[in-house]
């Protein structure tokens, strides 16, 4: 899992070898054209190639060998469009050599590498990858090194419940921490009770995969503390408020959160990000049982706060509230949590654009850019106080979600805010973890958003120990 074989480090040797792939804006297609040999524009004309984003153009040299393709790159010189390659190229190496004007050559080799992706845990493999050599200039360290986050967080999304309990989920991180020289700890069943992660527990002991919490630290104790929060509901029925089967059918990825800080934590180490790393996830399954939680229980939060259960499937903010406490604790200077949250964000932007929240909310100018500079976008949602009122119960200290149907991704994070101290910054996404639709370098299934927007804003606020 979580392994990339499809981008190869800038080799003069292998470079001059590999079979140039062109690629061509649709609206620098003609004056492109006129500057090649007649044969070329016959052939280019004559098998209908328009430069529109992932069109192929296989040009035939004089002795009916393959010469060069030519990839279309659509109105606006999308290096996306780069990601169908991996997928219709024969087997063998490639060099992409963009036209005047055409997509940045990183960009398009990062979108190489997330267009060769393929979730085979379950099948034999199709055949081998084709081969891209990295342009000379571009590092592919890095780029390696995102292409494999990225893979990570769709790995263990893609994997169903069944291979993926809160158990496994508590083996990827070891995995990780065995890589990096991290520390991890686990609290597991009845001794969350014991050191006081009530809610954890409670929403997660009605299955017979016993919940937990996972703690893992790294870095220099002394540098900036950073601590990331990941939602790891590894699958979710709705627990007594039981989802209809449709709406069960995905619940697998419920624990993306996981997946993203996961993922975000392995960027973080392999790059020597200059912070002291914490990474907290709650995992557990939101089961039925005869110890299942009730609708209209009231559970009382890590910091003694108490919450009545307007709804037992609004579980992930209950699990993470206990998490966020004991983020809080050790008085970081960032707080990020991820969470597969609320339908209502959906609903306001779609499946592909995360929702942002951030304390204060100067902090969501600087990820705003970041995630326009690397192309990996979100959309900031305010946390609107006089929505806290919905939240109201008349016999605790608020209730976990409203009864209405309005502004729910909002009011699920005023709910989380209720667990972040004031003077702690703090930034939460909400996402859908799911790709719906298969687009170029982002196939239908797992997918990480907002992942590389949030390292390149960490990188740009903290910096490597270099």
């Amino acid at each position: 899992m979580y392994t990339d074989t499809t981008l190869h480090p800038y080799d003069p040797e292998l470079w001059a070898q590999a079979t140039p792939v062109l690629t061509v804006a649709q609206g620098e297609l003609d004056r492109w054209l006129a500057g090649q040999p007649p044969r070329l524009r016959r052939w280019v004309r004559g098998v209908g190639f328009e430069a529109k984003a992932g069109a192929l153009c296989f040009v035939p040299d004089p002795e009916a060998g393959l010469d060069r393709i030519l990839i279309g790159t659509g109105e606006s010189a999308d290096p996306w469009s780069v990601g169908v390659l991996p997928q219709a190229l024969p087997v063998g190496e490639y060099r992409i050599e963009p036209g005047d004007g055409g997509p940045d050559p990183a960009r398009c080799a990062l979108a190489w590498g997330l267009g060769a992706y393929r979730y085979e845990r379950y099948k034999a493999p199709v055949r081998e990858h084709p081969r891209l050599v990295v342009p000379q200039g571009v590092d592919h360290r890095p780029l390696a090194a995102q292409v494999q986050a990225v893979y990570r967080v769709r790995d263990l999304i893609n994997t169903p419940a069944l291979d993926m309990m809160p158990e496994h989920l508590a083996r990827a991180v070891s995995e990780l921490a065995g890589m990096h020289q991290a520390q991890v700890r686990e609290i597991v069943g009845e001794a969350l009770l014991e050191e006081n992660y009530p809610l954890i527990h409670a929403v997660g002991r009605a299955s017979a995969h016993a919940p937990r919490l996972i703690d893992l630290r790294w870095g220099d104790p002394d540098a900036p503390r950073l601590t990331l929060v990941g939602k790891g509901v590894c699958f979710d029925s709705g627990g007594l408020d039981l989802k209809s089967a449709g709406n069960m059918r995905l619940m697998k990825k419920d624990m993306g959160g996981a997946a993203h800080v996961i993922a975000l934590a392995g960027l973080i180490m392999a790059t020597g990000l200059g912070v002291h790393l914490r990474v907290l996830i709650p995992a557990v399954e939101n089961a039925v049982s005869g110890d299942a939680y009730h609708p209209g229980d009231v559970l009382r939060a890590r910091n003694a706060k108490t919450i009545e259960i307007e709804n037992t499937d609004a579980e992930g903010r209950l699990v993470l509230c206990d998490a966020l406490v004991e983020a809080a604790s050790e008085g970081p200077e960032l707080v990020v949590d991820i969470a597969t949250l609320t339908g209502a964000a959906r609903v306001a932007l779609g499946t592909e654009l995360p929702a942002l929240f951030a304390h204060p909310g100067r902090l969501a100018d600087g990820l705003v850019a970041a995630a326009r500079d690397v192309d990996d976008p979100l959309w900031p949602l305010p946390l609107h106080e006089p929505y806290r009122a919905a939240l109201d119960s008349p016999i605790a200290d608020l209730s976990n979600c409203t009864s209405g149907p309005y502004g729910g991704a909002i009011t699920a994070a005023l709910f989380l805010k209720e667990f972040v101290p004031q003077g702690i910054d703090w930034l939460h996404l909400d996402v859908m973890g799911w790709n719906t639709r298969a687009r170029p370098a982002r196939p239908e299934g797992g997918e990480a958003m907002g992942l590389r927007a949030l390292f390149a804003y960490l990188q740009g606020r903290f910096g490597s120990h270099d």
